[in-house]
C-alpha cells in the first residue's frame, strides 16, 4: 500500500507535466488529492424518456441509433457529425463538432446511454456533444453520480477523477479522528466511507452525508485547534501586574464610561492580574468608545512601568490616535510618541531613541514600528487597530519586541459571535454595545433617483451651514453593462454641473497609498466640500465635520458595509444623516436595506446580513485569519459549525491529554491545518 505523504507521481499517468498541471491546484501528494473535494455533482443515475427531456436541462436517456452517423467537412478546422437516435417515445438529432470517435463509436442499430442537454424549440430538438457509453460497459461518465472538480488549465475533470480513484485504491484515506460516540449522536460517516463516497457516491443522498461529513471534520479539527491553543498560552508566564489602581485615570476623564467600556476595562484588568499574556479583541460599533478602552489598558501598563505600541494601519489614524492618548495622558505624567513612515529621518531617530532608553512610554505608529530599528526597553501591551487589516504575521513581529507582551486588538466590525469565534481565532471577546452618552443616531433614509434634486438640495444646505458631506459610490470606472455610479465619473459631473462653485475631492482605491491619505488628511481639514469616494473609506480618518453620507446604488453593499460606512459621519455635535440611493425594486433588496434604515445596532445589523447573505460580507477580502477550509462553506454551514464546536470542546475535555489513536491523529491534522494556514493564525 502507499502512503498518503506520497507524491502523486507514483499514479499511472502522472509524469513530470502532469505533476506541474495539479500542482497549480496545490496537489503534490497522494493525501492532497484525496482531499481535494469535488465542487458539485452532476446526478447521471436517473434515465429520462426522449419525449420527456427538458430544454437547458442535462440528463440520461438510453436510445438506439437509427442511422449511420455522417460527418460533414465545413471548413479547415471543422467537422461536423449528425446521427439520429430514438427510444419508443421520440427521436432526436445528435450534433458533434470535431468528433472523429462519435462517428466511429455509434453504430447502426446499437443501443448506448447518452448525457447531455437539449436546446431548441417547436421547429424542433437537438442535442449537441453528448456523452455517451454502450450499455455493457462500466459506468464510467454516464449512470452514476459524477463528481466535477475545481481545474486548472490542461487538465480535465476526466483526468483527475482517473488520478483520484487510482489513489484511493493504493492507499487507505486519512485516519478517523472523530470519536465514535461522536459520530453516533450527529450522524456522521466513518472516515473510510466518507473518503470514498465524496468521491464516488452511491447516489446524491449519499455525497451528502460524506460532505457533512468532511464540513464537521474541519469544523471540529480548527475548533479542537483553536482550545489547544488557548491551553498552550494559558502554559505562557508573564509577571502579573500589582497596581491596578484606575482611580487616577477615571479622575482626569471628561466623562463617565459606559456601562460596557467599564465591562470591557474589568476583563483587561483581570487579564493583567493572571500572570499570563492577554489575547483580547474590543469589538465595538463605530463610536462605541474602543480608544477609551485601549487607553485604560494603557495607563495600567505605564502604571506597571511597561511600555505601549499602538499600530494603525494608516497614518492619519496614526496621528489621530496620538493626538487623542496625548491629551488625555500627558495629565497624567505619561509621554506619548508618534513614529510614522513620513518623519523626517531624524525624527525617527529621536523617537526611536526615546523608546529604547525607555524615556517614552507610550508609541503610536504604523508599519514604522516593526522595522528592526525600533527597540523597546520593556515592551508590556501590544494594541492593534482595526485587526483585519494587520496579517497576524504583523502583530506577532511587533509582539516579538518584547517578552510575551499582552495583545489587545480593536475593531470596528460587529461580527455576529458565531463568526467572531473563528475570524479571530483564539482571543477573548469583549464587546462594547452601547455608545456613549449624548451620541446621536445617524438618521437614515432609502431613495430612489426622482429625489436626485432634492439630495443634492440637502449636500447644498449641509455644505452652506459649514459642514462636509460624503458621496460614497460603488465602482471607479464607469462600466455600461453595470451601470454603476462611478466615483472619477460622478466627481467630475458634481463639480462640472451640479457644485461648480463647491470643492469636490476625490478618493478611491487605485490612487497610491501616499495620495490616498493626502486626500482624506485635506478633507479632514476642512479643505474640500463633498468628498466622493469608494469604499476605501469604510475604515479611516474621523472627520466630526462631516454630517451627510449619499451612498450611490446601495444594493450593491453588504449591511454590515453600509453600515461601517454610516459610521464615518456623526462623529461631531451637529446632526448626520445617512441617504441611501438605489434603481432596484427587488422587494428582497428593498427590505435589506430598509433594515438599515430602522436600526443603528451594528449586532442586529450583522446578524440581519449573516441571514441574507452569508458571511463572505463580514471575511470578504480581509486576511481574516482563517485557514483555507478545503470543504466547508461558512454560508451554508453554519449549523454545522455549531454542532462542530460543541463535539470538539467535549473532545477536548475527555481527550485532551489522551495517547488514544484518534487523539494522535487528531493532533497530527490540527498542525496540518494551522501549518496550511501559513501563518495566518496566531
Amino acid at each position: 500500500m502507499a502512503k498518503l505523504s506520497d507524491p502523486i507521481t507514483l499514479l499511472k499517468g502522472v509524469g513530470p507535466a502532469r505533476a506541474k498541471q495539479f500542482a497549480n491546484l496545490n496537489i503534490f501528494t497522494l493525501r492532497d488529492l484525496i482531499c481535494h473535494f469535488p465542487r458539485g455533482y452532476e446526478d447521471r443515475t436517473r434515465l429520462v424518456p426522449i419525449e420527456k427531456l427538458a430544454v437547458d436541462e442535462p440528463a440520461c436517456f438510453r436510445a438506439m441509433v437509427m442511422n449511420t452517423p455522417r460527418t460533414s467537412h465545413i471548413r479547415k478546422g471543422l467537422d461536423i457529425t449528425k446521427v439520429q437516435v430514438a427510444d419508443h417515445t421520440a427521436r432526436l438529432t445528435l450534433t458533434f463538432f470535431n468528433n472523429r470517435f462519435a462517428a466511429e463509436q455509434l453504430q447502426y442499430g446499437a443501443e448506448y446511454i447518452f448525457y447531455g442537454a437539449v436546446s431548441g424549440d417547436f421547429i424542433g430538438y437537438n442535442m449537441t456533444n453528448p456523452v455517451f457509453e454502450p450499455l455493457d460497459s462500466r459506468p464510467v461518465t454516464t449512470r452514476r453520480v459524477l463528481p466535477i472538480y475545481p481545474l486548472t488549465a490542461g487538465l480535465s475533470n476526466a483526468a483527475v477523477l482517473k488520478a483520484v480513484s487510482q489513489a484511493l485504491a493504493i492507499c487507505d484515506p486519512p485516519a478517523e479522528i472523530l470519536p465514535e460516540p461522536v459520530r453516533q449522536r450527529y450522524g456522521i460517516l466513518p472516515a473510510e466511507r466518507a473518503y470514498t463516497a465524496i468521491h464516488a457516491p452511491a447516489s446524491m443522498a449519499e455525497a451528502e452525508l460524506a460532505k457533512k461529513r468532511l464540513v464537521f471534520e474541519e469544523f471540529f479539527v480548527f475548533s479542537a485547534g483553536l482550545s489547544l491553543m488557548r491551553a498552550a498560552r494559558a502554559e505562557k508566564r508573564t509577571e502579573a501586574y500589582p497596581n491596578l489602581d484606575m482611580r487616577p485615570f477615571y479622575g482626569v476623564l471628561p466623562f463617565t464610561l459606559t456601562q460596557a467600556q467599564k465591562r470591557a476595562v474589568e476583563d483587561i484588568l483581570l487579564d493583567f492580574g493572571k500572570g499570563v499574556p492577554m489575547n483580547r479583541l474590543v469589538q465595538g460599533d463605530v463610536g462605541s468608545g474602543k480608544t477609551m478602552v485601549a487607553a485604560a489598558a494603557i495607563y495600567c501598563a505605564a502604571g506597571n512601568h511597561k511600555q505601549s505600541a499602538l499600530m494603525a494601519p494608516t497614518e492619519i489614524l496614526a496621528e489621530q490616535h496620538y493626538e487623542s492618548l496625548r491629551k488625555l495622558l500627558a495629565p497624567l505624567g505619561i509621554p506619548v510618541a508618534l513614529l510614522t513612515g513620513s518623519q523626517t529621518a531624524k525624527q525617527k531617530r529621536t523617537v526611536r531613541e526615546q523608546i529604547g532608553s525607555g524615556e517614552v512610554q507610550v508609541v503610536v505608529g504604523t508599519h514604522a514600528l516593526l522595522t528592526e530599528d525600533t527597540q523597546f526597553q520593556d515592551l508590556g501591551l501590544v494594541v492593534a487597530d482595526e485587526q483585519h487589516r494587520f496579517g497576524v504575521g504583523q502583530r506577532s513581529k511587533l509582539s516579538a519586541k518584547g517578552e510575551s507582551p499582552h495583545l489587545l486588538v480593536m475593531s470596528a466590525t460587529p461580527i455576529p459571535r458565531t463568526l467572531a469565534l473563528l475570524m479571530y481565532g483564539d482571543l477573548d471577546v469583549s464587546i462594547l454595545d452601547e455608545l456613549p452618552p449624548g451620541r446621536e443616531a445617524v438618521d437614515t433614509f432609502l431613495v430612489g433617483e426622482s429625489y436626485r434634486p432634492r439630495i443634492n438640495a440637502f449636500i447644498r444646505k449641509q455644505v452652506s451651514e459649514g459642514h462636509q458631506c460624503f458621496v460614497v459610490c460603488p465602482a471607479v470606472e464607469e462600466n455600461e453593462e453595470l451601470g454603476l455610479k462611478a466615483a472619477t465619473v460622478w466627481a467630475e459631473t458634481l463639480q462640472k454641473t451640479v457644485f461648480p462653485d463647491l470643492r469636490i475631492a476625490l478618493l478611491h482605491g487605485q490612487m497610491k497609498g501616499a495620495e490616498k491619505e493626502a486626500a482624506m488628511a485635506s478633507f479632514a481639514r476642512g479643505e474640500a466640500d463633498v468628498m466622493v469616494a469608494t469604499t476605501v473609506i469604510e475604515v479611516g480618518v474621523d472627520v466630526p465635520n462631516a454630517t451627510l453620507m449619499v451612498i450611490e446604488d446601495a444594493d450593491r453593499f453588504g449591511l454590515s458595509q453600509l453600515h461601517q460606512l454610516r459610521g464615518r459621519v456623526g462623529r461631531g455635535k451637529a446632526k448626520s444623516y445617512c441617504i441611501l440611493t438605489s434603481h432596484n425594486r427587488n422587494p428582497e433588496t428593498l427590505q435589506r436595506l430598509k433594515a438599515l434604515c430602522k436600526t443603528t445596532d451594528g449586532f442586529k445589523i450583522a446578524e440581519e446580513d449573516l441571514k441574507l447573505r452569508g458571511p463572505g460580507d463580514f471575511f470578504g477580502s480581509r486576511q481574516s485569519g482563517l485557514p483555507a477550509f478545503r470543504v466547508a462553506d461558512l454560508s451554508f454551514d453554519l449549523a454545522t459549525l455549531k454542532e462542530a464546536q460543541a463535539a470538539s470542546a467535549e473532545w477536548i475535555d475527555t481527550y485532551g491529554t489522551s495517547d488514544a489513536p484518534e487523539a494522535a491523529a487528531l493532533r497530527e491534522r490540527i498542525g496540518e491545518l494551522f501549518q496550511r494556514a501559513e501563518g495566518t493564525m496566531n
